[in-house]
């Protein structure tokens, strides 16, 4: 048996892959066949400044040869680095380390419901075509029923409302609410960032209610949409916020952030995880934030943006199958009239990744610290693309 047939053999078919990758470099990965493929994916919002890049695997190499685990019962050199990391990087609160963008989401949901317990809250209201998770809490707290299908009951204790309607958030606002739940930019649902106004109205009206505010940012987090966290665009702070994906750029860890106030909310006995902030899984994550600092990941990130936005705006009026570009930094979702599926492919077939989203949205997520040579490759292939879907 070959790789491919032991992949159908032995893992369960949750997913349907076709291609068979080998190994990542920088802006790019190779295929068993050999063929090099330029990654405006990466790994969905994961790999964010590159694949295998070198301080990343040094840093994973060295502690692997000198502590992996030993759970979260004792202290540890690389926990407490990276958690001084994120809390200057973002908004000075306290870090729990977990696994992943689930896991961090469910962390949210948890803290909430301890929160209210004592004020008889526990409802949270979160937002249509938005995505937590695929767990039972962040599934029902995820405003995109078809992923719930087959998985019933829901979660009792959320409500959804429209994404950026003020006005249907306070009318759901009751006593029995602890929280709002959002993205800053709704990933899955389209790339659609959120008006600033409507994030500040939102954070005056759970200051109003005495409400929490809880953000999600496992994919617009370290730095995908130019800022550190999404919310900084905005010029809010959440209550708590979630973070994954690109924090450990391929190695698995998540996070959430609590507001310094909130001490005492989350005691011990209260909510733990076994693999939570191991030393492999920080030592990633403080060489992540090294290459931010060292290599100047953030202001490439905005620079790259605006060419990047600028060339996918001018195929707004040159294709009318094109309808929108919706960006925040390198965090970009192009509406089309036809099949997403038929971009990806096509593209894909010239050594380009894409992604798609919600219904109708192709979306690109590019390292952030692209090469001007790269990007402009990038973009070339994007032309022929939808040049040659035009003639088609």
């Amino acid at each position: 048996m070959n790789i491919r047939e032991k992949y159908t053999e032995y893992i369960l078919g949750t997913y349907k892959p076709s291609i068979f990758f080998e190994k990542g470099q920088g802006s790019y990965l190779w295929d068993d066949q050999g063929k090099k493929y330029l990654d405006f994916g990466t790994g969905i919002s994961v790999c964010n400044v590159g694949h295998s890049h070198p301080k990343v695997a040094k840093a994973i190499s060295d502690q692997a040869t000198k502590l992996l685990h030993v759970s979260n019962l004792y202290m540890t050199e690389n926990a407490p680095l990276l958690a001084e990391k994120i809390s200057k990087a973002g908004f000075g609160g306290k870090v729990f380390f977990c696994n992943s963008g689930a896991e961090a989401n469910e962390g949210l949901i948890k803290f909430a419901r301890k929160w209210g317990t004592d004020k008889g809250r526990h409802e949270i209201i979160c937002m249509n075509d938005s995505f937590h998770g695929r767990t039972l809490a962040s599934l029902a707290a995820t405003g995109r029923s078809k992923y719930r299908e087959g998985f019933g009951p829901d979660l009792q204790g959320f409500t959804h409302v429209d994404y950026g309607d003020l006005e249907a958030i306070k009318n759901a606002v009751s006593d029995k609410t602890a929280a709002v739940m959002l993205e800053p930019v709704l990933g899955e649902g389209g790339v659609r960032p959120a008006a600033k106004a409507f994030i500040q109205g939102v954070r005056q009206l759970c200051d109003e209610a005495g409400i929490l505010l809880m953000f999600d940012e496992v994919q617009t987090g370290i730095g995908r949409t130019g800022k550190m966290f999404a919310h900084q665009h905005f010029d809010v702070e959440p209550d708590i916020m979630s973070m994954a994906k690109a924090l450990g750029n391929g190695m698995p860890i998540g996070a959430f952030m609590v507001q310094a106030k909130y001490e005492g909310i989350l005691v011990p006995g209260t909510h733990a995880t076994t693999f939570g902030g191991t030393p492999l899984a920080c030592a990633a994550g403080l060489a992540v934030f090294e290459i931010f600092e060292d290599e100047k990941v953030l202001e490439n990130c905005v620079k790259q943006s605006e060419k990047l936005s600028s060339f996918l705006n001018s195929l707004v009026d040159k294709y009318s199958f094109i309808t929108e570009v919706r960006s925040l930094g390198m965090m970009v979702g192009i509406d089309v009239e036809i099949p997403t599926g038929d971009v990806v492919s096509k593209a894909f077939e010239k050594g380009l990744i894409l992604l798609t989203a919600g219904e109708k949205t192709v979306r690109l997520l590019p390292p952030l610290n692209i090469s001007d040579a790269e990007l402009d490759e990038g973009m070339n292939i994007i032309s022929q693309t939808f040049e040659e879907l035009n003639h088609g």
